[in-house]
């Protein structure tokens, strides 16, 4: 059978928001993200990962189905859909759900009006994720809601706002619940809260919002059901560069394909193939695409099961079973029940809703959370080839591990059947994963056992686990001698023996540690244990004892809800004009605009005449010299333009801020894994990254590599100066005082993630050595620097442009410099436009995050909690440049103290120098560390004295006007009421109260609850880092143009500058508007970072408009009943200047390290947070279950802003503290390079209870109207989670008489829980011999 098969190319033949598209060359490798960005120029659909995990790129996908002449509509990931798999199908964009120019949906308005978007990047795929669940659901229940949004990421807001909004279309009420006085927090008329302010919970008015009218929509198309209908189906094929697909109709025609091409693939979601030909760079010359042939499709009930298509997606297996359990009686179902377990939490809906159930099975993954429990059920697949059926049992194709060969190249797996149960037996399936959805499993376990009828005796005892090896497992050794013993404690014990002897785990190249896996091994049995005992006791209860109460609770998972909030701010005074927007929950003036897809970032702009792509090569050692590069096949390579390296730069390819070097492209040596050592320019982003794939570098390896900080204490290996803080006399203090503790806490790095990878388009205008350099970034005038310097042309050529960048968080400043300088480097040699768009692997490989810390530390305290002494030493790692690392380390003395009051301390950081890729500034900027240190001392105090953490806290924190360790004043009044309200508003003790009760009820799951004050300095040390200027132009319409020198990346700061301008002038808003921020309109501007961007900013456009008024002031003088049209009318007739800047000269903040003192800081902010949370001690899982934070940000302009900050950087700090773990191999490699492996919050991870609560009456002088910089306060109280869950396994612990110390490290993974909560099971892998394996990954 030739492959040529149809004459000529097919047409490829799809819609797309309703236009007809004929494709006719498709090209099998291309995915419809690639197709609608490029091709369609629809760039509302954002690329945030390529690998399905984050839901940027979500779209709606429409198909029909002639024999049910049913319409179903789907959301998928436009990353990993090849467009050749979209024949007749409609595709829904989010510019085809509305748009300003045409309506905006009722899902795009209510996600902008509840200020669920802030950098506005991942907005579109919310709205995608909500707006097809509102197709099929035009009223749909919270659990359907928050399960439509769990593939959906979002690195800005803490999802609180996305919430909100999304419960405004469910059926249930959207009101709090939570009665306070039996009052609902909507009845605003008797406010629960302080009777004397005027406060106000509402952030939106749903009053304003338009219903959602489901016959509106974007009707199907008919033409795609006339060709589903009518026209006979045929076999497709589609060619492209090195690739052929073919979609065959017929079952005996899919045959044949699988006999003449055994190795090609079938593939239907592209969920398995699509990453690994992506990110491990397998490739298939041909696919066979089944997913339309009907066998593969079929639904079958038989008396003894379902039999179900293996091309069947896992949402329709999902609904297929859900239906079984209400069809078919309890017994019969325990199979269904247990299989829709894992399909739950598998995935997000997009993966779901295109994974095929056979394409699970045959991929044989060990992370598979449907094999173990299919294959312990005894499902059955049936298989075909030519001329031969057969069915095997699903367990066979696991039977010797990887090697396993049952089902030959030729067979195609044609249905699975799962089974009926059958009276007194029982099914479970279990998993437990780095986040609790949208995430492979670390472990997973399907269990099945059936007794003989009427006793508890073992006649068939199935259990299978994945995760453990390469592929699911079976301890069959373990079943077959437990066949025939009662299920009893004997039993169990022998059990857990015999299973973790049978089921040996390699030391895993994952960086799995082994210990945690074979704990969960052990810890699934035993709850299978309980589950089956509870249910035995349930049929016979004269008989079966079942289990003790208080082990009840642990056989309930934790299920995610829709969280309930409230947030409160003190109301504008009634004396504040209606017009006079400061102080109002004003929306994000790019908010309609981010959901409707229509918001701009570099990656959108239309590409330019003759534009190149860039890709990177970077070094895959971590110090070693360069001994070749040899570009001969990457220059080869189709549409390859040329090859960039150090050689090409002009001028400055190091720059030396400090004694060591920031690197363009590595020259002769490589310092870290990661480096740019060259680039490839081509005519298409593929063709740029197949030919950067084949640059060959021959290395030769240098000594020492250091990658630990423990490695570059142990060489010398730091970056200077070390810095010191010291007062009172420390040494003298240690002699007097009562106790001494000693310890140290390891504190791991964090990736930025911001969704919006590093990008850069840069264009060179063609004379005078001009370019315009479109960049992502925080601080456009370093840009703008370097690029010069590089080119070794004067500033004033370079323009540098940012509209608004897709989060930041310190991680778009250096780093965006040198890639900016690589493309810059790139379009200078080949005189073309250059595009580099990181992919989301090579940012997190190659750009560095918050620094990993180590801190110990020795503390003095006397028997009633008083701390005299405190003697500290931190070390950070800087990795393989100076950066900010020195600053960092200063920062982190700095604000070491937080909210306590040392009198004798000493404190050394030091910044280490490392082999990884350079870490740099991140949100909060060594406070989250250095304060994390001090709590756990806090802590430590309280568990040597009996007391609670809570009154060391109280009895240590700073009182009265006192003065900072280095002797800058303070009066921390607004730090006691912080504390004092958020222990009043989170009824902290009466909750205290209730964990006892729990904790003493419940055995294997245990709550904790911690409250943490905070002293958060602001300021940026010197004084012109925090100058700021701004230009104001008004135009003889009317309208303003503003712009000033801060950065849009989610913070609002320009809604906040409009709101400025908006005041000062007395005009309103809407007649105000900001274009860019542009190195011509406003030169040397600072970077946008610090919290300090509106404080800075907002000074200068206040200037600038006060210069405006002065000039106006005459004329309105004359005119006062005038309109402000008239006034600027008649200013531009007498020659009034109608544009003035403004300048701000920054803050007189200033340090003197040598003498240990200054006044590096403007002015505190202060905040304090309760959180309650639950563990499962059995798997080391938890649940947030509520937290209370009340911060003092002086007079708020925009609280829906602040909040929005507030919420969004606390979400940060769980992230950091419980569950971001950056992972390095033992070569310094990093392995987690993408949300698959890396786990930021997801909306499973925010409290069900949030409360924000604004401080009242708050005075600043120092700052503009009285507001504080609010942007990176709120991240450390994500500690406050840290500290509940410490408090939990402290209560695990005593309860077990564990009376050792511990120490806990962050993030405070399942795994640390379940290694705390020791027990017998843990006890286990102590002695268990072949626990001895080599540890795969590095803490560094």
């Amino acid at each position: 059978m030739s492959l040529q098969g149809a004459a000529g190319p097919e047409e490829l033949i799809f819609y797309v928001n309703g236009r007809k598209i004929i494709e006719k060359n498709a090209d099998p490798e291309q995915m419809l993200l690639s197709y609608l960005r490029k091709r369609l120029r629809l760039t509302g659909t954002k690329y945030g990962c390529g690998g399905g995990g984050c839901g940027a790129c979500t779209v709606m996908i429409s198909t029909y189905e002639p024999a049910l002449k049913k319409i179903r509509h789907y959301s998928a990931n436009a990353c990993l859909l090849p467009i050749c798999s979209l024949y007749g199908a409609a595709v829904t964009t989010v510019e085809g759900v509305g748009s300003t120019k045409t309506r905006v949906h009722p899902v795009q308005e209510r996600l902008a009006k509840c200020h669920g978007s802030q950098c506005g990047f991942c907005t579109p795929g919310m709205v995608m994720s909500i707006y097809t669940l509102l197709r099929n659901h035009p009223e749909p229940t919270s659990e359907q809601m928050i399960a439509a949004l769990a593939g959906n990421l979002c690195r800005c807001t803490g999802y609180r706002p996305i919430l909100d909004a999304c419960k405004t279309f469910c059926k249930e009420s959207i009101c709090c619940q939570r009665k306070t006085n039996e009052k609902c927090c909507l009845d605003q008329e008797d406010d629960p809260f302080d009777k004397e302010e005027k406060v106000s919970t509402r952030l939106f008015s749903t009053d304003e919002f338009q219903p959602l009218d489901p016959t509106q929509e974007l009707i199907f198309p008919p033409e795609l059901m006339r060709m589903a209908e009518n026209e006979p189906k045929r076999t497709l094929f589609f060619h492209g560069e090195r690739m052929t697909w073919i979609s065959p109709v017929s079952f005996d025609e899919l045959l044949d394909l699988k006999a003449a091409y055994p190795k090609a693939p079938l593939l239907v979601g592209n969920t398995s193939v699509g990453p690994e030909m992506k990110f491990r760079g397998v490739f298939h010359p041909i696919v066979i695409a089944p997913a339309r042939i009907p066998d593969l499709n079929m639904v079958k009930c038989t008396d003894d099961g379902l039999t179900l298509g293996a091309a069947c997606s896992l949402s329709l297996v999902k609904d297929i079973l859900t239906n079984a359990m209400a069809e078919f009686p309890e017994e019969k179902t325990k199979v269904f029940s247990a299989v829709l377990q894992q399909l739950r939490t598998l995935g997000g809906e997009q993966i779901r809703n295109i994974a095929s159930l056979g394409g699970n099975i045959i991929s044989r993954k060990s992370t598979s959370d449907l094999n173990p429990i299919l294959a312990a059920s005894n499902c059955m697949l049936n298989l075909a080839s030519r001329g031969r059926k057969r069915q095997i049992p699903l367990s066979d194709i696991f039977a010797d591990g990887v090697g396993n060969n049952t089902v030959t190249p030729e067979e195609i797996l044609v249905s699975v059947h799962i089974p009926h149960s059958r009276k007194g037996e029982y099914v479970s399936a279990f998993r437990q994963a780095p986040r609790r959805e949208n995430a492979l499993p670390v472990t997973n376990a399907g269990m099945r056992v059936l007794f003989e009828e009427g006793t508890d005796t073992i006649k068939d005892l199935s259990i299978f686990y994945g995760g453990a090896v390469s592929t699911t497992v079976c301890a069959k050794q373990t079943c077959r001698t437990l066949i025939g013993r009662h299920w009893n404690k004997q039993m169990l014990d022998e059990a857990c023996r015999l299973v973790l002897k049978e089921i040996a785990l390699p030391g895993s190249d994952n960086g799995e540690k082994v210990d945690y896996k074979k704990t969960l091994i052990v810890s699934f049995f035993y709850r299978f244990f309980l589950e089956v005992s509870q249910s035995l006791k349930t049929m016979d209860p004269c008989h079966y004892p079942g289990i003790p109460m208080e082990y009840r609770s642990v056989l309930q998972d934790f299920k995610t809800k829709m969280p309930q909030s409230i947030q409160i701010y003190q109301d504008t005074e009634l004396s504040q004009s209606p017009q006079d927007p400061v102080g109002r929950p004003i929306m994000h003036q790019s908010g309609i605009k981010h959901a409707t897809g229509e918001a701009v970032y570099v990656d959108d702009l239309p590409s330019v005449d003759g534009e190149l792509f860039l890709a990177v090569v970077t070094s895959s050692r971590a110090h070693a010299k360069i001994v070749s590069i040899d570009t001969s096949e990457a220059l080869k390579g189709p549409g390859v333009f040329d090859i960039v390296t150090a050689q090409d730069v002009p001028a400055t390819n190091e720059f030396y801020y400090s004694d060591d070097p920031e690197i363009i492209f590595a020259r002769n040596k490589v310092i870290c894994v990661g480096q740019i050592v060259c680039a490839v320019v081509a005519d298409s982003d593929d063709h740029a990254k197949q030919a950067a794939a084949k640059v060959k570098i021959g290395y030769e390896v240098l000594e020492p590599v250091i990658l630990t900080i423990e490695e570059a204490i142990q060489h010398n290996s730091f970056f200077e100066p070390k810095r010191k803080l010291e007062q009172g006399n420390v040494d003298q203090a240690f002699e007097t005082v009562d106790n001494i503790i000693e310890g140290e806490i390891h504190i791991g790095g964090q990736e930025h993630f911001y969704i919006e990878t590093q990008s850069v388009l840069v264009v060179p205008k063609g004379e005078d050595n001009e370019m315009d350099v479109y960049v992502s970034t925080q601080h456009p005038a370093i840009i703008q620097e370097m690029v010069a310097a590089s080119l070794g042309v004067p500033a004033n050529r370079i323009m540098c442009h940012v509209k608004r960048v897709g989060g930041a968080f310190g991680g778009k400043l250096l780093k965006a410099g040198l890639l900016a300088s690589v493309a810059a480097v790139a379009a200078n040699k080949t005189s073309r436009a250059v595009r580099l768009i990181l992919s989301r692997g090579d940012d997190m490989l190659i750009t560095g995050g918050r620094h990993p810390f180590i801190g110990k530390y020795k503390v003095g305290f006397m028997n009633d909690g008083r701390i005299r002494a405190v003697d500290a030493k931190y070390y950070i790692n800087g990795g393989c440049t100076p950066d900010e690392s020195v600053l960092v380390a200063e920062v982190s003395l700095l604000k070491m103290d937080n909210a306590y009051k040392i009198p004798n301390l000493r404190c050394w950081a030091y910044a280490c120098k490392t082999n990884l890729p350079s870490n740099t500034a991140f949100r909060g900027f060594g406070f989250p560390q250095s304060a994390l240190v001090t709590e756990t001392w806090i802590t430590g105090v309280a568990d040597k004295i009996g007391l609670s953490p809570e009154k060391i806290r109280e009895i240590n924190m700073y009182k009265e006007n006192e003065q900072t360790h280095f002797k800058q004043k303070l009066d921390p009044q607004n730090l006691i009421r912080c504390w004092n309200e958020c222990m009043e508003k989170s009824a902290y003790y009466s909750r205290k109260t209730a964990v006892n009760e729990f904790n003493i009820q419940n055995h294997w799951k245990k709550k904790g609850i911690a409250i943490v004050p905070m002293k958060f300095p602001f300021g940026l040390g010197t004084r012109y880092l925090s100058q700021a200027a701004a230009l104001v132009h008004i135009y003889t319409d009317g309208s303003v143009l503003l712009t000033h020198g801060g950065i849009e990346m989610g913070q609002g700061i320009h809604t906040k500058m409009i709101q400025v301008a908006s005041r000062e002038l007395n005009i309103p808003m809407s007649c105000i508007h900001f274009c860019e921020t542009s190195t011509t309109t406003v030169p040397n501007a600072c970077a946008s970072v610090g919290s300090a961007g509106t404080d800075v900013n907002g000074m200068a456009v206040k200037d600038a408009c006060q210069t405006l008024l002065k000039r106006l002031q005459p004329i309105i003088n004359k005119n006062p009943k005038g309109t402000w049209n008239d006034w600027i009318k008649e200013a531009f007739e007498q020659s009034v200047s109608l544009s003035a800047t403004g300048y701000f000269r920054g803050y007189n903040e200033n340090m003197d390290w040598e003498k240990g003192e200054g006044q590096p800081f403007t002015y505190f902010l202060y905040g304090a947070a309760c959180s309650e949370i639950e563990i499962n001690c059995l798997t080391g899982d938890h649940k947030n279950l509520r937290t209370d934070i009340v911060m003092d940000i002086g007079c708020s302009i925009n609280p829906a802003v602040d909040i929005g900050q507030i919420e969004g950087a606390f979400v940060q700090g769980i992230g950091l503290y419980t569950m971001e773990e950056l992972k390095y191999s033992p070569e310094g490699v990093l392995c987690t390079r993408g949300p698959d492996q890396y786990k930021i919050p997801a909306v499973c991870d925010i409290p069900e209870q949030l409360s924000v609560s604004l401080l009242s009456s708050s005075q600043n002088p120092y700052a503009i109207y009285a507001s504080k910089g609010i942007g990176e306060a709120g991240l450390f109280l994500g500690c406050s989670v840290f500290f509940a869950l410490r408090d939990a396994i402290t209560r695990v612990r005593n309860e077990r008489g564990l009376k050792k110390t511990f120490a806990l490290n962050s993030p405070l993974t399942a795994e640390q829980i379940r290694a705390s909560c020791a027990d017998d099971f843990t006890e286990m892998m102590a002695n268990n011999e072949s626990a001895s394996s080599t540890p795969q990954t590095t803490s560094v």
